[in-house]
Parts: structure tokens; sequence; C-alpha cells
């Protein structure tokens, strides 16, 4: 009977194994996506029934733009390997929220939060698709689903699956007192960070803006930073990530826009959703 479970066990693992896109890790998945948005969701409007968001319109529509950019960029890609019924379940949104934390986040399904806090780091539109980058990498991963199944491996999978999923994801994505303070691995955020340097440059931004913009976060330490940096590799270790990444990121930006200088805009200056969404592989 054991060998049996241990045999079960295998296979389901075995079975239950997808990729992640552009790098092709593969991964452990046992949960539905139904299940894990239908989660998400709930937990997202819970939270934001109570965030202030921000009355800034400039800095509001430069939120939106840049992720509509970045999903549209997503899209497209998806698309172009044949993966697009992947996102058929995605509502993308992009808030900003008044809030001091230098921080953003993420949740399942494509509900992307960034806070004010933030913005005086990202400088202007081509650092804030860094960050935007980089939490759409998370949701397109399905870092979420990942955390949750390897939760449930250490807790015994299937008492899990009957009944602990909930309580899993409340454990992983507690938004709560922690708004924003996702509990993924070092490895997802280094793949985050380089799935956010493609899907930024697929859209137009330069990916060299994402060295910059962290050497800015190094920079900026002290009582600002430790919110963002909580669960995410060292400043050194990023960096470093980044930098190895960049030249594979750089061939999809020049793929499709060449080698033409990416503007650095100010939120005032470039609020057009509709700049460069005719992709080109």
């Amino acid at each position: 009977m054991r060998n049996f479970a241990l045999l079960s066990l295998t296979l389901m693992i075995l079975y239950s194994c997808g990729s992640v896109p552009v790098t092709g890790r593969r991964q452990l998945n046992l949960v539905s996506d139904a299940e894990v948005l239908s989660l998400s969701l709930a937990e997202y409007n819970e939270y934001i029934k109570t965030a202030k968001k921000s009355t800034n319109a400039a800095n509001t529509a430069m939120v939106t733009n840049v992720g509509s950019r970045i999903a549209e960029a997503v899209s497209a890609y998806y698309k172009y390997v044949g993966r697009e019924s992947e996102l058929a379940n995605f509502a993308w949104e992009f808030v900003l929220v008044e809030d001091n934390q230098v921080n953003a986040f993420c949740m399942p399904g494509g509900k992307i939060v960034v806070y004010t806090g933030i913005l005086p780091i990202t400088q202007n539109e081509t650092g804030l698709a860094v960050v935007v980058g980089h939490e759409v990498g998370h949701a397109v991963a399905k870092h979420a689903s990942e955390r949750m199944s390897q939760q449930m491996l250490a807790q015994g999978v299937g008492s899990a699956v009957l009944g602990k999923s909930s309580s899993i994801f409340q454990t992983i994505f507690g938004l709560g007192a922690q708004a924003g303070v996702l509990a993924y691995s070092r490895k997802q955020e280094l793949e985050a960070d380089f799935l956010g340097m493609v899907f930024m440059g697929i859209a137009g931004y330069s990916p060299e803006a994402a060295l910059p913009f962290w050497e800015r976060m190094a920079q900026d330490g002290g009582a600002s930073a430790p919110e963002f940096f909580s669960t995410h590799p060292s400043d050194a270790t990023r960096i470093k990530g980044i930098r190895e990444k960049l030249p594979e990121a750089m061939e999809y930006y020049k793929a499709i826009h060449g080698n033409k200088t990416n503007t650095t805009t100010t939120p005032a200056q470039n609020t057009n959703t509709n700049t460069n969404n005719q992709w080109r592989f």
C-alpha cells in the first residue's frame, strides 16, 4: 500500500510539471489555474477595498500605460509560441496605490499594484517598466502556483488537495498588514527579473534600464527598501544576474525595435497606450 502511494505521488508530480515561458524551466504545479485565480481574486478584492488609490492623474496614467504595453507584449509572445490559451483567464489590472513603501506586487491572473513610494526610484516610464515587467514575470510564470505546490508537497499532497489550498495561499499571499511581501523563492525572483526584461523589451522599453534601476534601489537602502528586499535576492546577486541576462533580453528588444534609443519620458510626456503595439517576431 505504501509503495502504491509513493508511486501515485511520483506519477502525480511527473504529470504535474509545466514549463516557464522564455526560460523553459520545468516547474511543479499541483493546483489548477481556476483554483489559484479564484483565491487570488478574492484576496485582491479585499485588499483593494481599503487601498488608497493615487489621485495623481499623470502617474496613474503612466502606470496604466506601461502595464498595458507590457501586457500586450506578453500576449504577442504567447501567441507567437502557441501558448495563448494559458492567458485565457488573465484579467490584467494595473493600479497605483498611495503608499510610501518602496514596493510593488502582483497577484496571479494579472493584478499588479505599484506603490507611489517606488516612483522616485523608477524616475521615469522606462524605470517603471522594469518594476512592472518584473511583477508581470511572476504572474505569467505562475510562481504562485509553484509556491503553493511546493507547500502542498511539504505538508502532504493528499491532505492539501482536500482542503488546505486556501490556507496555503493565505500563507504565501497574505496581503493584510503585509501587502506585497510575497514569499517567492530567490530563484523565482531572479527568473522574474529576466522575464521582466524580455517583456519590457518586446514592449519597446530598453532592458538596459534594469541595471541603473536596481543600482538606485541598492543605493536607496535605509528604512524604505526592506519591504521590497525582504524576500528578494541581495543587491549584488540581483545585479550580477541582470548583467548576465541582459544581452539575451536585448536580443528580444533589437529583434522588434532595432537599435533605436528608447525614450525615458516623464508621465506627462507619454501616455499613449497604443505605442509599439504591432509586434513582429
